[in-house]
């Protein structure tokens, strides 16, 4: 009996908006360290975020351009974990409500069409970023990443090999670069992908033991 590969995707890309999620600090990369932060994106007591309307209007417009339901009621959750770049302690992302559920990405194969699956969209802020400068024995915590808008794009299980998953990636990345809601450049972080991936016995239906892969 043979397996084959069964692959799901969760892709970040921040958003090209001209300020970050929930605050008036300037949505800028390699800015010097902590030069762009403020109360709000800091999470500090008693400061009020409100949220980014263009950041709603681009999530939209993904979830249009992958043929997903655009939802009339979406929610904002705290997701709680601690890293020392989370300056809050968790990450307001939408965690039950998305903004854009059940699209698709039709992709070119050699042997024809193929349809991947899109389970949602959602809204969320980026943490900060660790640095680790040459030749000391310390990190250092830079924010100025902290609250910059992003979208999670989950797809379905619907990929079978690696070159069907650069395909899907290639295909999307064109799609967002084309709607201008962002630049989607790798080497500074503002599309990142985590790859689930199991195996299965070929013609079954059950799901593998999954490993997902930064």
């Amino acid at each position: 009996m043979g397996y084959e590969t069964v692959i799901g995707m969760e892709i970040h890309v921040e958003l090209s908006t001209k300020t970050k999620m929930f605050c008036n600090c300037a949505n800028t990369f390699g800015a010097d360290e902590n030069t762009l932060c403020c109360p709000v994106c800091l999470g500090l007591p008693g400061t009020l975020p409100v949220i980014n309307k263009t950041a709603v209007d681009y999530c939209i417009m993904a979830g249009l351009a992958t043929n997903c339901h655009i939802t009339r009621h979406s929610l904002m959750d705290r997701k709680n974990y601690h890293y020392p770049d989370l300056t809050k302690g968790y990450q307001t992302s939408q965690l039950y409500y998305s903004l854009c559920q059940n699209g698709y990405v039709d992709i070119e194969l050699p042997e024809g069409t193929k349809r991947v699956g899109i389970l949602e969209i959602h809204m969320e802020e980026d943490a900060g970023k660790l640095v680790h400068p040459d030749g000391l024995d310390v990190s250092r915590v830079d924010y100025n990443r902290a609250g910059v808008p992003l979208i999670e794009i989950v797809t379905a299980p619907d990929m079978r090999s690696a070159e069907e998953g650069r395909i899907f990636l290639d295909t999307l990345r064109n799609i967002l670069i084309c709607l201008g809601i962002s630049d989607c450049k790798m080497q500074e972080g503002s599309m990142r992908c985590d790859v689930n991936i199991s195996v299965r016995p070929e013609g079954t239906e059950k799901l593998g033991t999954r490993a997902e892969i930064k």
